[in-house]
Parts: structure tokens; C-alpha cells; sequence
């Protein structure tokens, strides 16, 4: 990523984070320029942090961080738009040092951050961050409504910068197993349209006088 994007939603610096480009499709792109930060944690907490380092850098910072794309759910509907209600990253588990699971050691991250959920008519639902494409019967270990790749760690990276959130996520898969590429890719259309709506509402929410507060987080420890 060479450059920060931030956009003005209704007066409010923003940057729009996703992961990968066959999730901003047609409706996204008449509306918002976002940072495709990559797949997976790694690659969404270091492109997201870069991507905040040259906005601090160039003066721009943005007043609200939007994490939006796909999601998997085993329970929820599929296609439907759910605003994060809270993140935790399901990869941490230091529990045999005596740490929670979810947790990484000495860092200042609650097992369950909260976030922000402030679009009307949009449900919420927790979410999963890890590592891996969740399927089958590997939903029943999560515990979760639904689950991505990214959203833990761009939320960390804006925990660094002090900078609000807010996740968006349509739910593409986990209905069925995952067999091949298109079991993801086959909702993505639509999921691009209602995740346009909701950033029209955001605007909206924004524009109305909302104005997004800093992520809970705890002090450093065991």
C-alpha cells in the first residue's frame, strides 16, 4: 500500500478497510475508495497499521476506521448485512501459561472487544477473526455468530492509533461446506449491493450527529 485513503463520509475522515478485491464490487466502488489490506490477519494488521502510520504522517488522520467484506456464519442468514457487536481472535490461545484463551499475553486487548454498532435496522452479531477458511464442523468450536479473517486485527491496528472502528459484514458461506472457490464468491454480488446500503446509512448516522468513541481496551498484564 503506497498511499492512505481516506475518504469524507458526511464531514467524517474515514477510512474503508477490505481485504480482497472480489468483495468491492460495482456498488462499493461508486461510493468508497478503500485499502485492500489483504487476506488474514498478518497481512490486514500490517497493511491497516501502515495505512494509519502515512495518514498520522501526512496530517489526515481519519475519525473512523469502516472494516467491511464477507464473513461466514454457520447459524445466520446467508446474505444478510450484520454490524460487528464485538471482535476476539479465535488463533490466541496461550491458556497452558495460564493466560484466557483469546488473549495474548502482556498485550492490552480484552479476550471480547466491543464495538461500536450504531446503524438502525441493521442487526449485530460477534464476531471471529483467525487464520483460517472456518467449514463444517469447525464452526462448533467457535465461540462466535460469525467469522473472518481481518477484523481483529485491523481493530488492533486502530487500538494502536487511537482511531474508532466499525465492522460491516455480509454473511457469504457456512451454510453448507465449503468445497471450491465459488461457494464464496457466489453471494458476493449481493452482498456488495447491501453493504452499499449500509454505507449510505452510515452517512446518514454520521450526518444525524453520531460521532464514534475509542475501542475498549484493558491494561497490560497476565
Amino acid at each position: 500500500m503506497s498511499e492512505a485513503r481516506i475518504s469524507t463520509l458526511a464531514g467524517m475522515p474515514t477510512l474503508f478497510v477490505m481485504a480482497a478485491m472480489p468483495e468491492y464490487g460495482p456498488q462499493l466502488r461508486k461510493r468508497i475508495q478503500p485499502a485492500i489490506v489483504g487476506v488474514g490477519p498478518v497481512e490486514a494488521a500490517l497493511e491497516t497499521g501502515l495505512a494509519l502510520r502515512l495518514a498520522q504522517e501526512a496530517g489526515t488522520m481519519p475519525g473512523l476506521v469502516v472494516c467491511l467484506g464477507s464473513a461466514g456464519s454457520r447459524t445466520l442468514p446467508q446474505g444478510e448485512i450484520y454490524q460487528a457487536s464485538s471482535v476476539s481472535w479465535r488463533d490466541m490461545d496461550a491458556s497452558p501459561l495460564g493466560f484466557d484463551k483469546g488473549r495474548t499475553p502482556f498485550a492490552d486487548h480484552l479476550v471480547e472487544t466491543p464495538l461500536e454498532t450504531p446503524l438502525p435496522g441493521v442487526p449485530s452479531a460477534r464476531l471471529s477473526t483467525g487464520s483460517d477458511v472456518v467449514t463444517g464442523s469447525r464452526y462448533l468450536s467457535i465461540d462466535a455468530d460469525m467469522v473472518d479473517m481481518e477484523s481483529f486485527a485491523v481493530m488492533r491496528a486502530c487500538q494502536r492509533f487511537g482511531v474508532p472502528m466499525v465492522a460491516l459484514r455480509g454473511i457469504s458461506d457456512g451454510a453448507a461446506d465449503l468445497r471450491r472457490y465459488e461457494d464464496w464468491t457466489r453471494l458476493l454480488d449481493a452482498l456488495d449491493e447491501r453493504l452499499a446500503i449500509a454505507v449510505d446509512t452510515l452517512a446518514v448516522v454520521l450526518a444525524g450527529g453520531w460521532r464514534p468513541a475509542p475501542i475498549a481496551a484493558e491494561a497490560t498484564g497476565g
